[in-house]
């Protein structure tokens, strides 16, 4: 039973693949005077094996064979490429209503919840509402003056630490107590309190940028993309929503505690 697992799956990955072939080619040859000109696809993989460790030499080699304007295939999702400043002008001048949108990626699927926010959503009248909240109610001019006193607060207290410790001889690492005293005051700024010792803040959105900028499969063959990140994408999603939960349960306390 063990040993026909095996076979069982490099038989639906091999029928997979002769159906996918077959696909690609009909839509190769059925959209070629509409694309952009570029290599031929793989079944399955599509372009993506051309790539190597170093995607912006291949595409400038491939750029100067195809010309500043050429189609890829990333595993199952066309992807056109621009490569001279004229061009790019096109897509992001002229036309950049178009092609405003983000591509929509597992993680962005997990960490945004369900591609929502600022950074995650598709061009649309829900990102513009976000965008006008961003600039008027959290970036504003007075937003940001609003917290003076707490930077004010922070340095000072920065400040008696750094003298304190310089009267009892000690080394200090100056770069280390800027970052400490920038962080701390993001934290109130942002969440209203402190650091968390139970989260890790800082580690998990450092994390969470890795994976989201990691190679993931599912990003261009949904249908594998049980054999790659999902799992540590989840992880590490469920972990600072969690963080964020407990933020939420302590504003939520704190104000209820003022109502009485």
């Amino acid at each position: 039973m063990s040993a026909s697992i095996p076979l069982l799956l490099l038989l639906t990955f091999l029928i997979s693949s002769i159906v996918s072939f077959i696909f690609l080619r009909r839509n190769h040859t059925k959209d070629d005077p509409r694309n952009p000109p570029g290599p031929p696809p793989f079944p399955v993989i599509g372009n993506l094996h051309m790539l190597g460790k170093l995607p912006h030499r291949t595409l400038q080699a491939l750029a100067q064979q195809y010309g500043p304007i050429m189609s890829l295939r990333l595993g199952q999702v066309p992807t056109v490429v621009v490569s001279s400043s004229e061009a790019a002008q096109h897509f992001f001048k002229s036309h950049d209503v178009v092609f405003a949108s983000r591509p929509i990626l597992e993680a962005s699927k997990y960490f945004g919840y369900g591609s929502k926010g600022l950074v995650f959503s598709e061009y649309g009248p829900y990102w513009r509402h976000m965008r006008k909240v961003c600039t008027l109610q959290l970036l504003s001019a007075s937003k940001v003056e609003s917290f003076a006193p707490l930077r004010k607060r922070e340095l000072e207290l920065v400040v008696k630490s750094v003298e304190a410790r310089a009267a009892r001889g000690e080394v200090l690492d100056l770069s280390m107590v800027m970052h400490d005293v920038v962080e701390d005051i993001v934290y109130k700024m942002v969440l209203g309190c402190s650091k968390h010792d139970e989260f890790d803040l800082k580690g998990l959105i450092q994390t969470g940028m890795n994976i989201t900028g990691a190679f993931n499969l599912a990003d261009y063959v949904p249908w594998l993309g049980s054999l790659d990140l999902q799992v540590y994408i989840l992880n590490n999603a469920t972990v600072i929503f969690s963080f964020l939960y407990t933020v939420t349960l302590c504003h939520s306390s704190k104000n209820s505690k003022e109502h009485f």
